[in-house]
């Protein structure tokens, strides 16, 4: 199933908004709440000081004296008790040798804050209030400080929401623009104002735009191609057949059957390529081939061709290996090579399939003692339909082309090189083998 970006942005980033929003609020009322306590702290010590100094009446609190020893802290739970030990008479729940500094004490339910200060002469001064006030107090000012933040969150969340539409709209506006696109030329994306993490995601969508245009272009020039060379023999067989027709004597029938056959030839030749190159696009399953014995086996398919033109057919193989690859593939390769040399090494020639190992490859080399092909030439006798000017024979142009594209398919190269010794042409496939004929890697 397909899952929407948009809203997995959407609701990522707003879980992860309320949940910091929720730590920050957290935190901000612990703190807040802690501050509070504090202040009301400093204020009990700043009453002490200010009574002290003698700034604040303490008057008040000796009218509280009869309360206060009754031991009830109910009077003084909304405002502060301030004694002065030992002259005050402290409640019950104020033990007499409380030492300086802050106390939380409790009577019963009830919880007070005590500050204790020491006088000159050995008085104290006790300040008190009821934790209960404090609480709600300190309560009340954490609560303040979460406001802003709960109210902040939903406006949090839907502005993440619009930017993460807004910023993937680009996004959707590529995509359309992907829809109009025509099939059989697409065009390249635009680049302007495209979001960096989708630049590159662009960038390889117009490369592949690129080399699909390239392989559209080849392909329609192919099929030209072809079209215009299989026209030409299929024109060639029908002027035969239309002077055979109009033979006068047997003698001169049987001399026009002569270019008849060779114009059936060269068609039914053509016609075998492109169908070689259909089924090596299409692809197969690799397995593990044995090139040795492949190389066996083709030798022995074209050694009556080779007796007939008088050539020397023969096999050099100094190492085997075991390649993966698709068997029709590599054969096809060869037999290209194969019906190459043969087709252009004149009588009492030779021609030698070389197997080799170097390094971590195996090589399969063809090497005939034709008029072989210029170096200016090598480059562009593997396009389609290309013949070298002055060539001979009854072939098209379309051998060494399918044999590279089955190469490549294969994963592995094809070259040309000049005869060590002598004229001719050296074929010559490399690929990465699996396990040489001794077993090792």
């Amino acid at each position: 199933m397909s899952r929407s970006l948009q809203r997995h942005l959407s609701r990522t980033l707003a879980l992860s908004i309320v949940l910091a929003g929720l730590i920050a609020a957290t935190t901000s009322f612990i703190v807040a709440y802690v501050e509070a306590e504090d202040l009301q702290d400093d204020t009990l010590r700043e009453v002490a000081a200010l009574t002290e100094a003698g700034i604040l009446d303490t008057k008040a609190a000796a009218a509280q004296r009869t309360n206060t020893t009754n031991g009830s802290v109910d009077e003084f739970v909304s405002r502060l008790l301030v004694l002065r030990l030992p002259q005050d008479v402290g409640p019950v729940w104020l033990p007499a040798d409380l030492r300086p500094g802050f106390h939380t004490l409790s009577s019963g339910s009830e919880r007070m804050r005590v500050f204790v200060r020491e006088l000159r002469g050995g008085d104290r001064l006790v300040v008190a209030q009821g934790t209960d006030l404090r609480d709600e107090i300190a309560l009340d000012s954490a609560l303040y400080t979460l406001v802003p933040l709960l109210l902040a969150l939903p406006v949090l969340i839907l502005l993440t929401t619009q930017i993460v539409r807004r910023e993937l709209a680009r996004v959707r506006q590529l995509a359309e623009t992907l829809d109009r696109q025509s099939p059989e030329q697409p065009q390249p994306l635009p680049e302007v104002e495209v979001p960096e993490e989708v630049g590159a995601f662009v960038h390889a969508i117009n490369r592949l735009f690129a080399r699909i245009n390239h392989l559209l272009e080849q392909q329609r020039r192919f099929i030209a191609d072809a079209a215009h060379e299989l026209r030409s023999p299929l024109t060639a067989l029908s002027i035969q057949a239309e002077n055979l027709e109009k033979a006068p004597t047997a003698q001169a029938m049987r001399e026009r059957i002569v270019p008849l056959r060779a114009g059936i030839e060269r068609a039914r030749r053509l016609s075998e390529q492109l169908l070689s190159l259909a089924r090596t696009r299409a692809g197969t399953e690799d397995v593990e081939v044995d090139v040795s014995r492949l190389a066996r086996e083709l030798l022995a398919e074209y050694v009556p061709y080779a007796e007939q033109r008088g050539i020397d057919l023969g096999l050099d193989a100094t190492a085997g290996a075991i390649v993966s690859a698709s068997p029709e593939t590599l054969r096809l390769v060869l037999k290209n090579a194969l019906d190459n040399a043969v087709n252009y090494t004149g009588e009492q020639g030779q021609i030698t399939i070389r197997l080799a190992v170097e390094g971590e490859d195996a090589v399969i080399e063809v090497v005939d003692t034709g008029p072989g092909i210029p170096p200016e030439e090598r480059a562009r006798v593997f396009e389609p339909f290309y013949r070298v000017d002055g060539a001979t024979g009854i072939g098209s142009g379309l051998g060494l082309a399918i044999a590279q594209d089955a190469a490549t398919r294969l994963g592995g190269t094809v070259s040309l090189h000049d005869r060590p010794s002598g004229p001719g042409l050296v074929f010559r496939y490399q690929q990465r083998r699996l396990v040489s004929k001794d077993g090792s890697r």
